[in-house]
């Protein structure tokens, strides 16, 4: 004790640059872990004599009762969390009260002397859990476990200790970083066990869970279903059915439980091939019929009251439109989120094929699982991308660049044109003319997927003018929609207003619909927009009822400084803007077009023609989908065109509004493909594009940036006319010539 109170001694009497503070850490501590353990609680008592508020209140607070934890202060570093969660609470996060509990009770923990750590732990936990109601308990549920395992926060140890080499000192940044780190180790170490069987335990108190169902469908397939039920509820209850590819039993348990939490019977099926089943999976192709077999299950259960809701994202999304094709009685309401359509927004869009998505098929094929450490390879997949594109090699071998046939791949590129395969995967016009269930639709602005997703909403609206659905949407991406938001996205800072809890939002509907509730607070309309830049929420009879007007800009071939003119006038003579692609050169990429970051300082200019539009005289909202007619003359027969919408700011920094990705031959009519000819203009109309609702400042401006699509990301179409996905470099020939004529135009949607 005398030698730990000497060093405390020595770590006191250091000088503090001026500059950057510097704390005395032996470097042998790096590679010695039982040194590291003794050092640590040193090195975080002699930061917290130096560590005061620089940033944001919630960052130091989160910071300061991790160092108090490390230096043995667990009193103080309660009263810190107590300080953190006024915080939280005033972000509106829900249940703040129970933000950091894990690290509350391991604190309490700490301060009990004389008794087992794991059962003095499980007890303070089962005394918390017997005072929460199903809702609050779920909200803890994951947090008693780290997300990626021990071994990974084991790992992230080390890594922060890489600065550490030849000198033995660290720097306050570096310091907290390490402390947060092994404060994580620590804890998790420690409660991860107990709090398992604590957590299944009270589970078992509250739910009737029944696992490993198997449900044969007529067809003679077989799924495979997870039922939780409250305990407290006797009488039979509405179903709430999730129904996915991603067989997962974790994640499966606590959807289940969340529907239960909320006095349903939460329902998890697998589709056919996963988990339990015998049979081989098939992505997209059977759900039309596998779902309505699902559903009727569900309804016949002495636990259902016979209705049926159905929620979900993604690939769930998808499935609940495929349900709609032969509808269940039963089935009365969907919730969708980031819905699929397949042929539509995957694997291809706008019957363009993707590589972003090329690792999926194995994803969810591979096992009864999911394949993770194929699909999370990004390191892999990005060289597996950049391989193939510099080869030149034909799409349709990318699997063999790969080293590993892709069968599901093979079998979609028979299929270019959005067909009857695809077709036959979602309900046509006439189910969704019939459709009159309630329909709530979530989607985000940068979703990858919004064109899927909307198509439903539109192609549902037009069948049905009398459809009950309703749509909310925001700035979110694939994942955050699903979520609700995050309050950074892809480095845009999110208006605090459009931080939502989907899930909850959800449940809400299912009420309204199944219990006759109120319909969710949010639902003013029946499209809900927030409006990026006003923190405000914005609602709408229709998709196209969201703007006031259209206002239709030509693509001149008159200059306005670096770029082309964007101008409301038609111009009085036609002329064409040159543009040229060299197919054989792969040591650059055309199409600069996917939104991240969203904001930019500047782009890419050494590809694409740039059209801009003067100031703006006034305020304007940009809100709903950009489209337009391009108009080119070309010396090939087919092209891959996008298209990006910006709004340049006073300030001189871009802003990512929307974008287009499409083949020309395929514009008119995604089921039939049409080449153009050589030498004679066509006209290639564009819709499919992302919805956005953005704020524009007087001042600001509009930018178009019209190019080709070459780069890694998709397949490359050299025009030819063969089918795109045969054809390779060698079919380059000369460049691709093309003049975009000044009669071109896009048409954007706005409110004033």
């Amino acid at each position: 004790m005398k030698r730990y109170a000497l060093v405390l001694l020595l770590l006191l009497c250091i000088s503090v640059s001026s500059t950057a503070q510097q704390f005395y850490f032996p470097r042998t501590a790096a590679h010695d872990s039982l040194l590291l353990q003794r050092q640590l609680p040193l090195l975080a008592r002699h930061v917290l004599l130096q560590y005061t508020q620089q940033g944001p209140l919630k960052t130091y607070l989160n910071n300061l009762f991790r160092l108090q934890t490390i230096a043995g202060d667990y009193v103080g570093a309660n009263k810190t969390i107590s300080r953190l969660r006024t915080v939280v609470a005033a972000e509106g996060q829900t249940y703040p009260a129970l933000q950091y509990l894990q690290f509350e009770l391991y604190n309490q923990t700490k301060l009990v002397t004389g008794k087992p750590f794991g059962k003095t732990f499980a007890g303070l936990l089962h005394t918390k859990l017997q005072q929460l109601d199903d809702k609050s308990a779920l909200s803890i549920a994951t947090a008693f476990k780290p997300r990626n395992g021990l071994a990974a926060l084991q790992a992230d140890i080390p890594a922060a200790l890489e600065k550490i080499t030849d000198q033995d000192s660290i720097s306050v940044e570096d310091a907290i970083r390490l402390c947060s780190h092994y404060h994580l180790w620590q804890v998790y170490s420690m409660i991860t066990t107990p709090a398992a069987t604590m957590m299944k335990t009270d589970d078992a108190r509250r739910y009737h869970i029944t696992d490993s169902i198997l449900i044969r469908t007529p067809a003679g397939a077989t799924l495979t279903a997870l039922v939780v039920r409250p305990r407290k509820v006797i009488a039979p209850l509405p179903a709430a059915l999730f129904y996915t590819i991603y067989a997962n039993q974790e994640q499966h348990l606590y959807r289940a439980k969340q529907a239960a939490a909320h006095g349903y019977a939460g329902v998890v099926v697998d589709a056919r091939g996963k988990r339990l089943s015998p049979d081989e999976p098939a992505p997209y192709e059977q759900e039309v019929h596998d779902v309505p077999a699902a559903i009727d299950w569900v309804s016949r259960q002495p636990w259902c009251n016979g209705k049926v809701g159905m929620y979900g994202g993604s690939y769930s999304g998808f499935a609940q439109w495929a349900a709609t094709r032969h509808l269940h009685p039963a089935l009365k309401t969907i919730v969708p989120y980031v819905a699929a359509i397949p042929g539509q927004g995957v694997p291809m869009e706008n019957n363009i094929f993707l590589t972003v998505n090329y690792q999926w098929a194995f994803y969810v094929t591979n096992n009864k699982y999911l394949d993770d450490a194929v699909n999370d390879d990004w390191q892999h997949w990005r060289q597996w991308r950049n391989t193939w594109y510099e080869s030149g090699a034909a799409f349709r071998k990318i699997d063999s660049i790969d080293g590993r046939p892709n069968r599901w791949l093979q079998r979609w590129l028979q299929h270019p044109a959005y067909d009857r395969y695809w077709q036959d995967m979602i309900p046509d016009a006439a189910a969704l003319a019939k459709l009159d269930i309630p329909v709530l639709t979530i989607e985000g602005y940068y979703d990858d997927g919004q064109i899927s997703g909307l198509q439903y909403v539109k192609d549902h609206t037009a069948s049905n003018p009398r459809a009950n659905h309703y749509v909310i949407i925001g700035p979110y991406d694939h994942f955050g929609t699903q979520t609700g938001g995050t309050p950074v996205l892809r480095e845009y800072t999110v208006d605090p207003v459009a931080l939502i809890d989907t899930r909850e939002i959800t449940f809400q509907w299912l009420d309204y619909v199944m219990k006759d509730s109120a319909k969710p607070a949010l639902l003013q309309d029946k499209v809900n927009f927030e409006v990026m830049g006003t923190n405000t929420w914005k609602h709408a009879p229709s998709l196209e009822k969201m703007s006031d007007t259209v206002l239709r800009f030509y693509l001149s071939d008159k200059k306005s400084g670096v770029d082309y003119l964007l101008t409301p006038q038609l111009p009085a003579v036609k002329a064409g803007v040159p543009q040229e692609v060299d197919w054989t050169d792969r040591k650059s990429a055309n199409g600069d077009y996917y939104p991240d970051p969203i904001v930019k300082d500047t782009l890419d200019r050494s590809t694409g023609v740039y059209f801009i539009s003067e100031p703006l005289d006034k305020p304007m909202m940009v809100n709903g989908m950009f489209s337009g007619v391009l108009k080119a003359m070309i010396n090939k027969k087919d092209m891959d065109v996008n298209v990006v919408l910006y709004e340049v700011m006073p300030d001189g920094r871009y802003f990512h509004l929307s974008y287009y990705l499409g083949r020309a031959s395929y514009a008119a009519d995604r089921g039939i493909r049409h080449l153009l000819t050589p030498g004679v203009t066509a006209e290639i109309p564009f819709s499919r594009t992302r919805l956005v609702s953005r704020q524009l400042r007087k001042g600001s401006r509009l930018l178009v940036v019209v190019d080709i699509n070459k780069n890694p990301f998709a397949e490359i179409n050299y025009g030819t006319g063969k089918a795109v996905s045969d054809e390779t470099i060698a079919d380059a020939g000369v460049p691709l010539q093309i003049k975009w004529g000044n009669d071109s135009y896009v048409d954007v949607p706005v409110a004033y």
